[in-house]
C-alpha cells in the first residue's frame, strides 16, 4: 500500500498533499506509520477524494490520539466529539477566522485537529497554516535568549464572551451553536517557546485569537512583543494554503502551527466536520 502513497510538499515551509490514500476503510500499520512520518515532518496533511462517513473520521482520529470534547463550541448530538461545521449561504464564517492554535485556552491543549469537507463554495473558504517552527527559526539569538523562559496567559475570553461575540450563538440562532461555561474566562499559561514532544523541536507558541499576555511584562511591553510575535509568525514564507474540495480531510499539529480560515465565500453553504485530539500540557 505504501508503494502506492505519494507526498507533495505544498510549500518550502510547512504542509504535504497526500495522494493514493484510501481512508474508508482499514488502514495497514505500514500506510499509518508513512502518514504518521509526514506529519511530523510536515505538520499539515492534506487527503483529498476520501469518502467519510462520521464514525470513520472518528475512527481515523484515533489513529492519531484520543478525540476531546469542546466546552464551549456544541458537538453533535451522536458525536459530542465532533463538530459541525456549518456556515449558510447569505452569512459570514465567525468559527475560526483569524490566526489561531487550536484550542491553547486548554490546560492540555488540543495537539492534532482532523476537519473533512463534506460541501465546499466553488471558490473561496481556503485554509492558511503558518509554521511557528520555522518563526522560531528566524528570530535572532538575544530575543530567543530572551523568550525561552518566559510563559503566557491563554484565555477563550476573546474568542467566545458573549458580550463582545454577541449572544445569538449561546441561544441556538446560529448554525454552530455556543454553551455558556466558566471556561469561557479561565486563565492559563503556557510557555512562549514550546517543545514538541515527538520531534523535540521547538516553535514559538502565542497567537492572537487566544494569547492574553506574557507574564512578567507591562501591558506596553507585552503588546509590543506579541504583536511582533504575530507579525514574525505569520509572513508568507512560513505558510501554506489549502483549497477544499468536497472530500478532503486535512490533519495538522496545533502544537507547532496556527491556521487561518478565510472568510471570504459568504454566497455560498459550506458544511466540514471538526475533531481534535487531546494534548499533553506544553513544555
Amino acid at each position: 500500500m505504501t508503494n502506492e502513497i505519494r507526498i507533495r510538499a505544498l510549500s518550502g515551509a510547512v504542509g504535504a498533499e497526500i495522494e493514493g490514500a484510501d481512508l474508508s476503510g482499514p488502514v495497514s500499520d505500514a500506510l499509518q506509520k508513512t502518514l504518521l512520518d509526514a506529519f511530523h515532518r510536515h505538520g499539515v496533511l492534506c487527503i483529498r477524494d476520501q469518502e467519510l462517513t462520521r464514525k470513520r473520521q472518528i475512527e481515523i482520529a484515533r489513529l492519531f490520539g484520543t478525540p476531546d470534547v469542546h466546552p464551549i463550541a456544541r458537538g453533535m448530538e451522536e458525536y459530542p466529539e465532533m463538530i459541525r461545521v456549518f456556515k449558510p449561504r447569505g452569512e459570514r464564517a465567525f468559527f475560526g477566522t483569524s490566526w489561531h492554535s487550536d484550542n491553547s485556552f486548554f490546560e492540555r491543549p488540543s495537539a492534532i485537529t482532523l476537519l473533512y469537507a463534506e460541501q465546499v463554495p466553488p471558490v473561496g473558504g481556503d485554509t492558511l497554516y503558518a509554521s511557528m517552527e520555522s518563526a522560531w527559526a528566524l528570530l535572532s539569538e538575544p530575543m530567543k535568549r530572551f523568550l525561552e523562559p518566559l510563559r503566557a496567559v491563554h484565555s477563550a475570553r476573546t474568542a467566545y464572551d458573549p458580550r463582545t461575540t454577541g449572544d445569538a450563538k449561546f441561544r441556538g440562532e446560529t448554525a454552530i451553536q455556543y454553551t455558556f461555561s466558566d471556561a469561557i474566562y479561565e486563565e492559563v499559561d503556557h510557555p512562549v517557546v514550546r517543545t514538541h514532544p515527538v520531534t523535540g523541536r521547538k516553535s514559538l507558541y502565542v497567537n492572537p485569537m487566544f494569547t492574553q499576555r506574557i507574564l512578567g511584562l507591562s501591558p506596553p511591553e507585552s503588546e509590543g512583543i506579541l504583536r511582533t510575535l504575530h507579525e514574525i509568525s505569520t509572513r508568507p514564507e512560513l505558510t501554506c494554503r489549502i483549497r477544499w474540495e468536497n472530500g478532503t480531510l486535512a490533519i495538522w499539529d496545533n502544537r507547532w502551527l496556527q491556521h487561518h480560515a478565510i472568510d471570504d465565500y459568504a454566497d455560498y453553504d459550506r458544511i466540514m466536520y471538526r475533531v481534535t485530539l487531546e494534548g499533553e500540557r506544553p513544555v
